[in-house]
């Protein structure tokens, strides 16, 4: 194998690929990337078993050919060059030699015919949106997945292809957030699968602004394929969470008593202000609903006590229910909109924040004091 090919393209194609490469592998070919040259282009691809990252890049391909190069070393070298090409020729022993204006490195590498096989997916079945969309529903759920390894069907995301509709949900048993978006779904592709947190986080890091993003999955794997207009594109696969994600519905309040406009920045600053005041024992703050005002206090015994108080446009019976603060700042985080809706039924039931767009968002209240 020999080509050149300039520096900000091999650094672009390894930092995405590199993340799911593990400090610890059992496999040492795991600590290796796999390069691939043909044509005028170079894939570069990582893998840890679990998920599998490909990135193309522009290549100048002089002989085609595979090999696989220790990682972390491949990308710690290409960082560090002050030349913006560079020349790439390995051997039949899998030696790689890398040039670089007056840099000239020797890396030892593996055989690319014991690195584990990319999975491959039916043609047919496949759900295609935009990149940006899907990003945007990520960021309104993933907050919400569970890191609690006991319950594995919730380290995920459950995502549901069905009816024209693509909805994501997320749920750690405290608070669930969902978030759909309608999108066109062939019968042939229609399903229901669990996205794992590792597979989560490197799709939402590598999702651009531009481009689409067609989903095609298996029974116990899934494929995200990244393509921009212009630029690299990026393959994303992972094995599926086994098992029934719980029935959300359930969970979800059919009816509630009151409903409020809330300005969101207001409501979340207020939050990050009292939080201040609330300890790892003792993390609840207490929303009091009156006639058009809100009062958000926090008393922590042991720290002091917070008092805020806002305007809003509220007519009903007089409500108070606490919260955990983080649970409910991460959706305000995650929103854009400029009011959110709160709707609560009493101080034992959850409260439901709603906005704009079809995002829904269930958190379970605290006991009071």
């Amino acid at each position: 194998m020999k080509l050149s090919i300039a520096k900000e393209q091999i650094l672009h194609g390894l930092q995405a690929v590199q993340n799911v490469v593990g400090t610890r592998s059992t496999l040492p070919i795991l600590s290796n990337v796999l390069l691939s040259a043909s044509g005028n282009t170079l894939e570069l691809t990582a893998s840890d078993l679990d998920v599998t990252i490909s990135c193309s890049v522009e290549a100048r391909v002089e002989i085609p050919g595979t090999t696989t190069i220790p990682v972390k070393k491949l990308f710690g070298i290409c960082r560090e060059l002050s030349h913006p090409e560079v020349e790439l020729a390995t051997d039949e022993r899998n030696v790689c030699t890398l040039t670089s204006g007056n840099s000239f490195y020797r890396i030892n590498g593996l055989a690319a015919a014991d690195y584990p096989p990319v999975p491959q997916f039916a043609e047919n079945k496949v759900v295609v949106l935009p990149q940006e969309k899907l990003r945007g529903m990520l960021r309104r759920t993933a907050f919400a997945i569970s890191n609690d390894e006991s319950r594995y069907v919730l380290n995920g995301i459950f995502f549901s292809l069905k009816e024209h509709k693509v909805i994501l949900v997320a749920t750690d048993g405290r608070r669930l957030a969902l978030v759909e978006e309608e999108v066109e779904v062939a019968t042939e592709s229609e399903g229901e699968f669990i996205v794992p947190t590792k597979a989560i986080n490197e799709l939402s890091r590598l999702l651009q602004p531009a481009g689409e993003v067609a989903i095609r999955y298996t029974e116990n794997q899934v494929a995200f394929a990244l393509k921009a207009d212009k630029g690299p594109s990026v393959l994303i696969i992972s094995k599926l969470v086994e098992g029934n994600y719980p029935n959300y519905r359930q969970v979800i309040p059919t009816e509630f008593k009151e409903r409020v406009s809330i300005g969101r920045e207001e409501l979340l600053v207020a939050l990050r202000r009292a939080e201040i005041m609330t300890s790892d024992k003792s993390n609840s703050v207490r929303l009091s609903f009156t006639k058009n005002s809100l009062g958000i206090t926090a008393n922590t015994p042991e720290v002091g006590e917070a008092r805020e108080s806002m305007a809003v446009n509220y007519k009903g019976v007089d409500v108070a229910i606490a919260f955990n603060p983080n649970y409910l700042m991460d959706p305000l985080k995650a929103l854009e909109s400029d009011e959110v809706f709160m709707e609560l039924n009493d101080e034992l039931s959850p409260g439901v924040v709603k906005a704009n767009i079809p995002f829904l968002y269930v958190i379970m209240p605290m006991r009071m004091a």
